[in-house]
């Protein structure tokens, strides 16, 4: 199967560039995966479309507010963004502009009273090894001075940090937020769970390599990034009871998918469990515990649209594609949703 096989016509202007006021007044394109039909609500309805002994599956993680704004002790502007924390105050870094951060280069951030650092090696890929010096807590220092590692297709400056973080997050440790999880509020959580659908959560690290295209000209030659993800005895003995009472188990984002079929047993039962995964989820792929999906609406030929169409097929997805770009949906991180069942 090609990379190009998963290419679809987006205009740009579509590309949703800030969230919503309301986060639940998003739209929800609903897709049947068996027939290809879909239909058009907001994402308020979606207690209609659930049933008592469903399961949601919801990613926790909470994005480290990762992009340093700073500069060098000559008053040159740069910019470090945090990727793996390596211990000992050091961070994988990547940084700009390169060529003036070498190893020994000294960085400021602020006023430089609460954070600076030292370029302390370069790594491959163009990545700087970053040894940090500050006093305290530094998930403080960075809620202060930091910002959010925004996806490169957009533009705009964030307002309010907490818009790009779910109203559920609580493991710090991403550097882009599971973006379908954007559209929930503690009401909507509330109202669904007093229907009887249950709520678990599993925590998935995502990388910026979400982001990263596929350049493979078959999908099957490219290399997945790894993401480090776990799950609680608790969500998982939740998921097990769900399969075995008929209920469906359905993931909020891609992150939340990909963790539970990481990690099922070949009969579907879940134990509790953590590590890295390099799931690769395409057509063809036989899903072991989920049965539908929340999920936003991808970028043309990346990993997550592969994803999608294993579950609900290509032709479907990209005629629901279709459909969403000429009823003029909102696209990618802050854009609308589909529910896929």
């Amino acid at each position: 199967m090609k990379t190009a096989d998963f290419d679809f016509y987006l205009p740009e202007e579509l590309i949703a560039q800030t969230p919503l006021e309301r986060r639940d007044a998003s739209r929800l394109l609903t897709l049947d995966k068996h027939t290809g039909a879909v239909e058009h609500h907001h994402f308020y309805e979606l207690p209609s479309f659930l049933r008592p002994g469903d399961c949601l599956v919801l990613n926790d993680s909470r994005v480290l507010p990762a992009r340093l704004i700073g500069h060098r002790p000559t008053g040159g502007a740069c910019e470090v963004l945090l990727l793996v924390d390596r211990g000992d105050k050091c961070w994988e870094c990547l940084v700009r502009p390169g060529r003036k951060l070498r190893p020994g280069a000294q960085v400021i951030f602020g006023e430089g009273k609460e954070l600076t650092a030292t370029i302390e090696e370069e790594l491959e890929d163009g990545k700087r090894l970053v040894r940090f010096h500050y006093e305290g807590i530094f998930l403080e220092i960075l809620e202060h001075l930091g910002k959010m590692p925004l996806p490169p297709y957009i533009k705009e400056e964030l307002q309010d940090n907490e818009r790009y973080q779910t109203v559920y997050s609580k493991v710090v440790g991403s550097a882009a937020a599971p973006t379908a999880g954007l559209h929930f509020t503690p009401q909507l959580l509330e109202q669904i769970q007093k229907m009887g659908v249950k709520v678990c959560y599993v925590t998935l690290h995502v990388g910026l390599g979400t982001f990263r295209p596929v350049k493979a000209e078959d999908i099957q030659d490219h290399e997945m990034h790894s993401e480090f993800c776990m799950i609680s005895q608790e969500t998982a003995d939740t998921i097990n009871e769900t399969k075995k009472n008929g209920g469906r188990v359905i993931c909020v984002g891609t992150t939340s998918c990909r963790t539970i079929e990481s990690f099922a047993a070949e009969d579907g039962t879940m134990t509790e469990r953590s590590g890295w995964t390099n799931i690769f989820i395409y057509p063809g792929y036989r899903f072991k515990v989920l049965d539908a999906l929340i999920t936003n609406f991808h970028l043309p030929q990346s990993t997550l649209i592969m994803l999608v169409s294993a579950l609900a097929g290509r032709e479907h997805v990209l005629a629901a594609y279709e459909e969403a770009v000429k009823e003029r949906y909102r696209f990618f991180s802050f854009g609308d949703a589909m529910f896929i069942s």
